[in-house]
């Protein structure tokens, strides 16, 4: 009996420590719903899983956990393109499933790892942090030789250039391909998007509907032609 109450208030924790991973920090700041679902599903799969094991192999079933935990961290996700941030929430997902699922450990630890992560993700990826640091892949019109050149022209289509590595050139078709580290301008990154009230805001036109056609639900009334005039000269 005490055995499920362990067990059930890691589970407790375990759903807290996800619903707050995603719904709190993960998906307002990047708003992938796709992903949603993925890290809820892993989080208690690997939570069941190590649980599961424990339980039935005693404490050599934790061994298996930590098997497992290495075995689903080099999936490589190939259905879509994942970004360095979302692998870092998928790792920490698989992480406090794993500290969650371990029943042997004290809630009041498992409680504090869960928090210690949250609070490090939380602040990692906070969008004040290195808020102007932006990173592009873009294609150059011409190709530059010359190193201050090429830095020249960066910063005058994107701004500060931190760090850029030249991925390709083409002669024939003149152009170069840079993966550029920059800092974006102040005035650019305090610009808030504006919309034209002449394209965005003015409502197209209703159309209109001859006074003389009437339009009933199965039925079409057809106006009758005018009578032409009699010339009475």
């Amino acid at each position: 009996m005490d055995s499920l109450r362990h067990l059930a208030a890691h589970l407790g924790l375990d759903l807290i420590a996800i619903c707050l991973l995603t719904f709190a920090i993960y998906y307002p700041r990047h708003r992938r719903r796709d992903l949603v679902p993925a890290y809820l599903a892993l989080n208690v799969a690997l939570f069941t899983i190590v649980a599961a094991l424990t339980e039935v192999g005693g404490r050599g079933g934790t061994a298996l956990g930590f098997g497992l935990f290495g075995v689903l961290s080099i999936i490589r996700l190939r259905s879509d393109a994942v970004q360095h941030e979302e692998v870092a929430y998928y790792f920490t997902t698989l992480v406090l499933g794993l500290i969650c699922g371990l029943p042997h450990l004290r809630f009041a630890l498992a409680a504090a790892l869960s928090a210690v992560l949250l609070l490090v993700v939380y602040a990692a990826d906070h969008p004040r942090l290195f808020a102007r640091a932006r990173r592009a892949v873009i294609t150059l019109d011409t190709v530059h030789t010359n190193p201050a050149a090429l830095r020249a022209d960066l910063a005058r289509r994107m701004g500060e250039p931190l760090h850029w590595t030249v991925m390709e050139i083409d002669f024939v078709r003149d152009l170069m391909v840079v993966d550029v580290r920059y800092r974006e301008p102040v005035a650019a990154a305090s610009v808030s998007p504006h919309i034209h009230p002449h394209t965005a805001t003015s409502p197209s036109p209703s159309p209109s509907v001859s006074p003389s056609v009437s339009v009933a639900p199965g039925h079409v009334d057809v106006p009758r032609p005018a009578a032409p005039a009699l010339d009475t000269a």
